[in-house]
């Protein structure tokens, strides 16, 4: 035990961490103070998440730590090597002064355990209480994280609550026992934007109530904008860049920091391409070439000129409960509820709204995966709703979709040729398995892959390079109109620049139409020409991108643009 500046609640001093030969984390130090916070960002694989698995004692039993590295933490105004305690000494201090709350809460929750058992357990663990007091406790901490009916939330399981609401589960179970230290993973990735705002606000809430540290792992640089007063940029397990959060952001020094902020979508202005950080290490004195409002203005007069590709009239999509005795006649869901919009060849559609506000279930009625309730869908002037069912399956290959999550929309047993190939045998395209292997080498060429790849298995392959298969095979049957459902909100800043950069270069190279799905309200502005607002089923707004940007009309698009993370 050491006496330091007791102003630091952590100090990581040279941390190094190996998998076999390969270093993969080097020479880490920093500090954090106490109440304060401070993120750490950087691209997939630099090792922000193996720095607080390292602190919390987590990591794997392959990886070997150096005998120089320290974790320094303030345990009884005493200032402990974490590194040296034995696991048993490390459990009084895990989840009692030091809480994490993980990536994902829907792996991080049990889903065999009700919620407020989860948190019970926690509690339990550390404290001396009762099972009545302990219950108490976690009703008392379900309402301090503003959950709706806190006895509800008790006895749910994970799977009955929304995202954002497990999310508040695993924050209520983090803070449980009033940690000095809290550790947030990622913890807004999957939520929308309101959620998002709404669970970085009661964060801050928590962390001045109680006189926290945190430590805010994220990739999102507005979100470490706007929560954090210190960051720590990393890139392949090296500290590229630290300090103030303002002084980074404006004036980064290094290319990497200045690549990181710049390929995150501008509100303000719209770039022909998002830059990359490879752009900014190749070429430091990198300039994004602007697309002008006359451009686009000349494009929109070019596609409204032709008629639309598909439109939808007053479709209605309505989820009944099941009952014993008989259909009920009054929906439990109206989860598309009289919608009417044209798309035109060549064009982008966004689709925006929270989780729940119909833009999946309108997709999938589109498709006619899901059967509408009432209502037409003209593709090509013809309504795709009467269609019988060969039909709707040559339809198939006009219309395709590419998924939200790289890594259970692929086949795992398939290698990348099935994978790709399946869908043209299954259509009948390609006149041979030769015909097929060479447009399957093309395709994967085009997305900026190898031929070399065909062979190997998707778990071989990152997620920026699986959504990128992914786009290969909804790019197989040559279709003309493509769904894109949340297909970047999983790939972190600069991998998302890639694959947007890449979907566009294939509408202008092949014409292709979109609809583009995301609760990344900076993203549809960048991708789209016409903007759909979606709530509780119901069409709230629909123009120009710009102009709903500029000028939204409606209190909930409003809210939604507000809660946008600024840089």
């Amino acid at each position: 035990m050491q006496n330091q500046d007791l102003d630091y609640i952590i100090e990581v001093k040279n941390l190094s961490i190996s998998f076999g030969e390969k270093q993969v984390l080097n020479n880490i130090n920093f500090k954090v103070h106490q109440g304060d916070t401070l993120g750490i960002v950087g691209e997939s694989g630099s090792g922000k998440s193996l720095t607080s698995l390292a602190i919390m004692g987590l990591l794997s039993p392959m990886a070997k730590i150096s005998p120089e590295s320290q974790i320094l933490f303030r345990h009884h105004d005493k200032m402990v090597d974490l590194l040296q305690l034995s696991q048993q000494e490390l459990q009084q201090i895990r989840g009692n002064e030091i809480g994490m709350i993980f990536q994902e809460p829907m792996t991080s929750l049990n889903p065999s355990l009700r919620c407020g058992e989860q948190v019970e357990e926690a509690i339990r663990l550390h404290q001396n209480l009762g099972r009545k007091e302990a219950k108490e406790k976690v009703i008392s901490l379900f309402e301090q994280v503003k959950l709706p009916n806190p006895d509800r939330i008790y006895k749910a399981y994970p799977h009955e609550l929304s995202g954002g609401q497990k999310q508040r589960v695993m924050i209520a179970m983090a803070i449980s026992c009033e940690p000095k230290l809290l550790i947030a993973d990622e913890p807004t990735t999957a939520l929308d934007v309101t959620v998002q705002k709404a669970t970085l606000d009661l964060l801050k809430e928590l962390q001045t109530e109680h006189n926290m540290s945190m430590l805010f792992i994220s990739h999102d640089l507005g979100v470490i904008a706007n929560v954090c007063e210190e960051v720590l940029v990393m890139y392949r397990g090296d500290v590229v860049e630290q300090g103030n959060v303002e002084t980074i952001f404006n004036h980064p020094k290094e290319n990497y920091t200045k690549g990181l902020i710049a390929c995150r979508p501008r509100l303000e202005e719209r770039a022909k391409r998002l830059p990359t950080v490879k752009d900014f290490l190749e070429n430091p004195a990198f300039k994004t070439e602007v697309y002008t409002e006359e451009e686009r203005e000349a494009f929109h007069q070019k596609i409204y000129a032709k008629p639309p590709i598909l439109e939808v009239k007053n479709l209605k999509k309505y989820f009944y409960p099941s009952s014993l005795f008989g259909n009920a006649t009054t929906p439990s869901v109206k989860a598309v509820d009289d919608i009417s919009f044209k798309v035109y060849p060549g064009e982008t559609m966004g689709l925006v709204g929270e989780s729940g506000s119909g833009k999946t279930t309108l997709s999938r009625t589109v498709l006619l995966l899901e059967k509408p309730t009432e209502g037409e869908i003209y593709f090509n002037g013809i309504d795709i709703t009467k269609l019988k069912k060969e039909e709707i399956r040559k339809l198939r290959r006009e219309i395709q979709i590419i998924f939200q999550d790289p890594y259970s929309s692929l086949n795992p047993r398939q290698t990348i040729l099935q994978i790709i190939t399946e869908p043209m045998q299954v259509h009948k395209i390609g006149s041979s398995k030769a015909a097929r292997l060479e447009t399957a080498t093309t395709l994967l060429e085009k997305v900026g892959l190898t031929k070399q790849d065909l062979d190997k298995y998707p778990h071989e392959f990152s997620g920026g390079q699986r959504q990128r298969i992914g786009i290969a095979r909804a790019l197989a049957l040559n279709p003309k109109f493509i769904i894109c459902d949340e297909s970047v909100s999983a790939l972190d800043v600069s991998v998302q620049a890639q694959v947007l950069n890449l979907l566009n270069d294939l509408k202008s190279e092949f014409g292709f139409t979109y609809i583009f799905i995301s609760h990344d309200l900076a993203v549809v502005k960048y991708m789209s020409d016409q903007l759909l607002v979606m709530q509780h089923g119901e069409m709230k707004e629909l123009d120009d991108a710009d102009k709903v940007y500029a000028h939204p009309t409606t209190a909930y698009t409003k809210e939604l643009i507000e809660a946008i993370p600024k840089l």
